[in-house]
């Protein structure tokens, strides 16, 4: 329900020969390819060095790292894979990686697709780009380098950067599409086909800088499915179920290391007729999404559920969202731990500056709100696992943004909110003895 930007900047690369100089170019080349090569194992190497991970796994209602409960702070950055095509910005991806390990923030979820486009990463059905690919490869080592994991989504039910519009378009372009609906993306076969392909390129991706398969590295928190499905088409829920059953059974037959989350919006549909009283509003129960059938699939490992009250009522003043926010995630929270037996994490919450009565101190207690209640079902050995604010981004980074985006140094009680919840959770979770950053971070906010 946010909005999503795409970027606009150009590569170039300058190549010159002289005809005349071959014997020269020659053993200058031999000398480049040393270099590069030597190069290319240095960069390896100083990734090699960066903290040891493992993979993070579940045990019913929570997650666990090394034997440890796992609650999660963490964020948005939809844009590191397209702002590491380019070498020259790529500076600001580590940049936001280091930002959010000085917060104490643990994961970071963002786009590993773009189909179709500029700088596409997906070009056509089976056909990538390799430099986009590589500049996948970077977050992720990136990422590995910073001690933040990355909650992968697989592609956008929204038309930026593709999605599942690209998808139908290109099956309607090969003449093999049974529909022009957006929707036909869950059950046009040849569409599945291409999924399928897709996901299976991806899982088995030989990062080019780590040397690890994307499916053996625990740098990656998690697969997720889809960004907020809707199938509008089957308000019955059927034909989404019907895919999400298969391609994440699909995933698990693949990568059995990772866990699986669907990439929900949390709203309730036709198996859980009492719930609609806590959707939003009606319109909510009848997009074809299903929170507790969904979820409830077997493989899929932890809940996911988005909070936008601004996005979902517009006759409402700041209280009676907050109001709401507090009752839409005690109800997901109560789900997982009574039905579902599942973690439960917020992978999208966001406030508005477009808002008419927008002030930032309501985006802090708005959060503040939010956060607590991760802490409470924390505390408690709850299912309420985590969740990720969207968006954060660096300075000069404007084209990026919507009306939810963040540079969080320069939103000081935002920032100072985020480093506390991260402190508070760490205590929990008994890290801070252990973590250098975090006994410095949290020492003096006890």
């Amino acid at each position: 329900m946010k909005k999503d930007l795409r970027s606009h900047w150009s590569l170039r690369k300058m190549v010159t020969r002289n005809g005349m100089l071959y014997p020269i170019l020659g053993f200058a080349s031999c000398v480049a390819f040393l270099y590069m090569s030597f190069g290319d194992l240095k960069l390896s190497a100083s990734f090699t060095k960066g903290p040891r991970f493992s993979f993070v796994e579940r045990n019913g209602t929570q997650f666990f790292l090394n034997g440890k409960p796992l609650y999660v702070n963490g964020w948005n950055s939809y844009w590191l894979m397209a702002h590491s095509v380019d070498e020259s910005s790529r500076p600001k991806v580590s940049a936001m990686l280091q930002a959010g390990a000085k917060m104490g923030l643990t994961v970071c979820r963002t786009w590993a697709f773009n189909d179709g486009g500029y700088n596409a990463l997906q070009i056509s059905p089976g056909q990538f780009d390799e430099r986009v690919f590589k500049a996948l490869d970077y977050v992720i080592a990136e990422a590995r380098q910073q001690g933040i994991r990355l909650l992968l989504s697989l592609v956008n039910n929204l038309q930026p950067y593709g999605g599942k519009t690209q998808y139908v378009n290109w099956a309607w372009q090969e003449g093999v599409g049974l529909s022009s609906s957006n929707d036909s993306f869950f059950f046009d076969p040849s569409i599945r086909k291409y999924f399928k392909n897709y996901v299976l390129t991806v899982l088995t991706r030989k990062n080019t800088i780590t040397g690890i398969q994307y499916r053996n590295d625990p740098t990656i928190f998690a697969w997720e499915l889809i960004n907020e499905p809707r199938c509008m088409t089957d308000p019955s829920g059927d034909t989404l179920q019907d895919w999400l059953e298969e391609m994440s059974a699909f995933i698990k037959s693949i990568d059995k290391n990772h866990l699986l989350t669907i990439g929900l919006e949390g709203f309730y549909g036709p198996s859980s007729p009492k719930k609609a009283t806590v959707n939003p509003e009606q319109w909510a129960s009848a997009l074809g999404a299903d929170f507790m059938r969904n979820s409830n699939i077997t493989n899929v490992d932890f809940a996911s559920v988005h909070i936008y009250p601004d996005q979902w009522f517009h006759g409402l003043g700041f209280e009676e969202k907050r109001n709401y926010v507090s009752k839409w995630m005690h109800s997901h929270i109560e789900d997982c731990d009574k039905e579902l037996k599942k973690p439960v994490m917020f992978t999208e919450y966001g406030l508005s500056d477009q808002n008419k009565d927008f002030q930032l101190s309501q985006r802090e207690q708005l959060y503040r709100t939010i956060q607590d209640i991760i802490y409470k079902s924390a505390k408690k050995k709850g299912s309420g696992a985590g969740a990720l604010v969207w968006q954060f981004f660096v300075e000069g980074m404007q084209e990026y943004s919507d009306d939810f985006g963040m540079v969080p140094w320069q939103s000081p009680p935002i920032y100072k909110l985020t480093i506390e919840h991260s402190c508070k959770l760490a205590r929990i979770q008994g890290l801070i003895q252990e973590n250098g950053n975090l006994k410095q971070l949290c020492s003096k906010r006890k």
